[in-house]
């Protein structure tokens, strides 16, 4: 699949996952790699402190959009903004634009937002949503990438529009639940793409989020990102101390069964992360797109571009009549 074609499937893409998989630096190599593409894209992250712009070398961000990425000419390259959407900014901006600022900001001052979230369930999660509606519809970059809350949060946070279009039946809310509503059961506008690690774990809770948002959601599932795998490396079955003697080297005493156990540590690991992705492709048949393991202490741009590299080869062998599927099969 060409990678143009996959990025302008869906102007948003919103990255979702269990919590420790590693969906911030996917959603960071999903606009790395569409920058490689000559596309601009717009990171939004909803929970703050993700160190997402320390990826890029970058200073920390708030609400404001800034560039984390500006665009080059050789080669050319699109650029990488970002911006923190939290419920009180979203309202204040909301209530600003229409032309109601005095009693926007009375409202955060006396706390109102969050009586009315006690008394509304999913009023700051619309909030939030709505404003990513209002960005897509804006086309404020070719690629819109929603860093999403942890799994368990992200079906509740994408079902609120579900819950307060039915609770609220009339009035801007019940307008703004409807509109978010279309954006995401429209495949041309949104889609889901799922994070996980080659466990068994995070592979489970990944079918099964993958599930309920089609169940309840009805959103369209992308392909899912297998991160942090190993390299397969040859050799792993040689006796160390028969490799030295053939390569003219000595070992010091102990090394032997050091390098005997970090073989047989990386045998297991790859065996595992073979079981794993193999059961995860029965039960959820999607395309994967499979992340190397950075053994960097942290993600900078250098290991960026490594996974934003391997994000574009994994495109390249995705079967695009794949990705037409409506429903994963059960």
């Amino acid at each position: 699949m060409d990678p143009a074609q996959f990025f302008a499937a869906s102007r948003l893409v919103i990255v979702a996952g269990k919590g420790g998989v590693g969906k911030t630096t996917v959603s960071a190599a999903l606009a790395r790699a569409a920058s490689k593409e000559g596309l601009s894209s717009l990171i939004i992250e909803v929970e703050g402190k993700s160190g997402l712009a320390a990826m890029f070398d970058q200073p920390s961000f708030s609400y404001d959009e800034v560039e984390l990425l500006p665009a080059g000419e050789n080669p050319v390259s699109g650029p990488v903004r970002a911006r923190t959407l939290t419920p009180d900014d979203a309202l204040l901006d909301y209530l600003q634009n229409a032309g109601m600022n005095r009693i926007s900001k009375r409202l955060l001052a006396s706390g109102a937002l969050d009586m009315v979230s006690t008394a509304v369930p999913g009023i700051r999660d619309i909030l939030v949503l709505g404003k990513v509606k209002q960005l897509e519809r804006a086309t404020a970059a070719d690629l819109l990438i929603l860093d999403a809350p942890a799994a368990g949060h992200a079906i509740s946070f994408l079902q609120s529009a579900s819950g307060l279009a039915d609770a609220v039946r009339l009035g801007p809310i019940n307008t703004q639940a409807r509109d978010v509503l279309d954006l995401l059961g429209d495949p041309s506008r949104c889609q889901v793409v799922l994070v996980t690690l080659p466990e068994e774990t995070p592979v489970n809770e990944l079918i099964d989020t993958a599930y309920q948002l089609e169940d309840r959601v009805g959103v369209s599932l992308g392909p899912v990102v297998v991160n942090g795998l190993y390299d397969d490396l040859p050799g792993l079955d040689a006796d160390p101390e028969a490799a030295a003697d053939a390569a003219g080297a000595s070992l010091r005493a102990g090394e032997a069964d050091e390098l005997r156990a970090a073989a047989e540590f990386r045998r297991e690991r790859t065996g595992l992360q073979l079981q794993q992705t193999a059961r995860l492709l029965d039960a959820l048949p999607l395309p994967q797109l499979r992340l190397p393991y950075v053994f960097d202490a942290e993600i900078g741009p250098a290991q960026l571009d490594l996974l934003a590299g391997s994000l574009l080869a994994g495109i390249h062998e995705v079967d695009a009549a794949a990705l037409g599927q409506p429903e994963a099969a059960r």
